[in-house]
């Protein structure tokens, strides 16, 4: 008799169990396909926004002309390309780049290039650095330094590196890898984009 009760007690709970699984997961679901497209709305928006911030000013779509190029230290990876253009004539590119060496891992920048492969402008998109600290390359007193350089002549390593980055307080390693990032998109735009023709 205490056998039949243990193993009535041992399927309730496995039904119950199963229940809650089955309930989780399909509130998850729900979840998920009502925030996908708000999420999706809210991250093309803070793209197009960081397009707009880091390539002189343009009329067209650089979203919809979007192509991609090799990754010049990755041939397996790319990046994504935003060219800006204006009156029909390109005045610059918008590149996604990205560094693994953040102290908290992945930094995603959008690095603008004019038409000489001069830096134009640098937006940071995404990134989990320390507040207060490696945050701070969001900041114009980090970013300006990037202005209107050129990469083949301005070195993207940080002072003590013997580079030309002044590095933030404390945040040697962001700065480090928000060169890296920079010098990703240099490179694979100077390997691929003056020859790249993209689909029509």
């Amino acid at each position: 008799m205490a056998n039949n009760k243990q193993e009535i007690s041992f399927w309730k709970m496995v039904i119950s169990l199963a229940l809650v699984t089955l309930i989780s997961s399909a509130t998850l679901g729900v979840v998920y396909e009502v925030t996908k497209e708000p999420i999706a709305a809210a991250k093309l928006a803070k793209q197009i926004r960081a397009i707009s911030q880091v390539v002189p000013s343009y009329d067209n779509q650089p979203v919809d002309d979007m192509f991609k190029i090799a990754v010049d230290d990755q041939k397996e990876d790319s990046l994504e390309v935003f060219p800006a253009k204006k009156d029909g004539e390109t005045v610059g590119w918008a590149i996604k780049s990205y560094s693994p060496k953040g102290y908290s891992g992945m930094i995603w920048v959008m690095v603008g290039l004019n038409t000489d492969f001069e830096i134009f402008n640098t937006y940071v998109l995404e990134h989990k650095e320390t507040p207060g600290l490696g945050s701070k390359m969001t900041e114009p007193e980090f970013n300006n330094q990037f202005q209107e350089v050129d990469p083949s002549v301005f070195n993207l390593k940080v002072e003590k590196d013997g580079g030309d980055i002044d590095a933030l307080t404390g945040a040697t390693i962001t700065s480090r890898a928000f060169g890296d990032a920079l010098q990703r998109a240099f490179n694979s735009a100077e390997m691929n984009i003056k020859t790249h023709e993209p689909a029509q």
